[in-house]
């Protein structure tokens, strides 16, 4: 079945997410702004773009791997989630985790946007829950 992702354009300087390759998970968000990013710095970037995601999914706002490599940048709650129901304007928050101001640019690429189905769950209070072999392990548990 073929979902369908409505995007709208609210500004003169937006572009439509773009997936570079066919089959790509991720489709490429643009700022439509300039701004520096001072280093160990969040900043809010702008998109220009709102989006009504199919029934039941999420979009999820991941980081680049090459921004993240070349330059520090990554997306501060990586992943952003969108909720089905948002119809606000997509934003992105980027941290310059480096040591050098940085330059977001008019048009860069700044993120990536993933769709997911969402599971819709009944909330069950317990007393006892069923054992595992996990049990309680975590942090570290399972070894090098």
């Amino acid at each position: 079945m073929e979902h369908k992702l409505k995007i709208k354009l609210i500004h003169d300087e937006a572009k439509l997410p773009y997936r570079a390759n066919e089959g790509d998970a991720g489709l490429d968000l643009f700022s439509i702004e300039e701004k520096i990013i001072k280093a160990g710095e969040a900043e809010l970037v702008r998109t220009g773009i709102q989006i009504e995601l199919p029934e039941g999914t999420e979009a999820q706002v991941r980081p680049r791997s090459g921004l993240a490599l070349k330059h520090s940048i990554t997306v501060l709650n990586s992943p952003g989630t969108i909720d089905e129901g948002y119809r606000g304007e997509i934003k992105v928050i980027l941290i310059n985790h480096g040591k050098e101001d940085f330059k977001v640019e008019k048009h860069m690429r700044i993120a990536q946007m993933t769709i997911a189905q969402v599971l819709q769950v009944q909330l069950v209070q317990a007393e006892v829950l069923s054992n595992s072999d996990r049990d309680k392990g975590g942090f570290g548990s399972s070894g090098k």
